[in-house]
């Protein structure tokens, strides 16, 4: 994996191509210059600093096609950038593939990869789509996993596709649903928890989400697929999706998900250790979704990895 340091902080011009137009200035800057916090970015559009054809813009400005935007340097230090894979790294991404086309790209993402970089994390899954495909111009991400989930991840390869399919999923047209192993009992087949919440950052800095009234309104089915001792294997269906849901919902019924060292059962996930587990037991297996240019339906299915399944078999060899 190759680093360069980023050039030095200097003016840019960008000229707006047809699929960036219609979009806000500020998303665009957002999306843009990822790692920047939005103050600077919405500081800079205040002061002028950040130009539309020679002139100011409100931060509610809709890009052209045609316009040429003016970025000042919004970094303040200087920040490595990757350039190249690993070997491994790449092998890993392609053979992770379930679809790809003109609009989509669809992936079984592996454990313990984020899907974006961040303060502590050089490379995410989009950045290195980007790196495996120089020749698509739009790479963005659709949606969120988090880092140790793994399973069905969609990236849009056109603009028009990835706001259709954000369009879905805020409209709860999709369907998603994860396999996941839980401590305990369920109550019944198919349990709804239905459960607003609401995210808190700690004063650590670590961002934690617990159930509110105030939050924002969260929607789960569990439905029990396989018992085992002391657990169940459960298919969890979203009807929202807001941060950490399945893991807070499932916790808040004393059913917390196996290997969850935020929001679990510390004895729980100390147990399944011994038995090989050594991730979050949360997977993202089945992904329906209407095809953003032929809006035909699609089901896309991530095959549990094989380090789930072996757990499963120790379990089932226990029960």
């Amino acid at each position: 994996m190759a680093n360069s340091p980023q050039a030095s902080p200097a003016v840019q011009f960008i000229d707006i191509r047809a699929d960036q137009a219609g979009q806000r200035i500020d998303n665009f800057l957002i999306t843009l210059e990822k790692g920047v916090p939005k103050s600077r970015i919405y500081r800079a559009l205040r002061k002028g600093e950040v130009r539309v054809n020679k002139g100011r813009i409100k931060q509610t400005y809709r890009l052209q096609a045609g316009d040429q935007v003016r970025i000042p340097p919004l970094r303040v230090s200087e920040k490595v950038i990757i350039t190249e894979l690993s070997e491994s790294l790449t092998d890993a991404l392609e053979q992770s593939i379930l679809l790809e086309d003109d609009a989509l790209l669809v992936i079984n993402k592996p454990s313990g990869l984020a899907v974006h970089a961040g303060s502590q994390i050089q490379i995410g899954v989009i950045e290195a789509m980007r790196i495996i495909r120089p020749q698509n111009s739009f790479v963005e991400l659709v949606h969120r996993l988090d880092r140790d989930t793994s399973g069905c991840l969609v990236i849009a390869k056109s603009r028009e596709a990835l706001l259709n399919l954000q369009e879905q999923m805020k409209t709860s047209e999709t369907d998603k649903r994860y396999l996941t192993l839980t401590m305990g009992r369920w109550p019944a087949q198919e349990n709804i928890v239905d459960l607003a919440l609401q995210k808190n950052t700690l004063s650590s800095g670590e961002r934690m989400v617990a159930p509110d009234i105030n939050g924002k309104k969260s929607k789960t089915l569990f439905e029990v697929k396989q018992d085992f001792a002391g657990c169940q294997l459960v298919a969890a269906k979203l009807y929202t999706g807001r941060t950490h849901q399945i893991r807070v919902h499932s916790a808040s019924q004393s059913h917390p998900v196996a290997g969850d060292e935020k929001y679990g059962n510390r004895e729980f996930n100390k147990r399944l250790k011994q038995i090989g587990l050594k991730r979050m037991f949360l997977h993202a297996w089945q992904l329906s979704i209407k095809h953003p240019i032929t809006h035909e339906p699609v089901t896309f299915h991530a095959e549990l990895p094989d380090t789930l399944k072996a757990v499963l078999k120790q379990l089932e060899g226990r029960s």
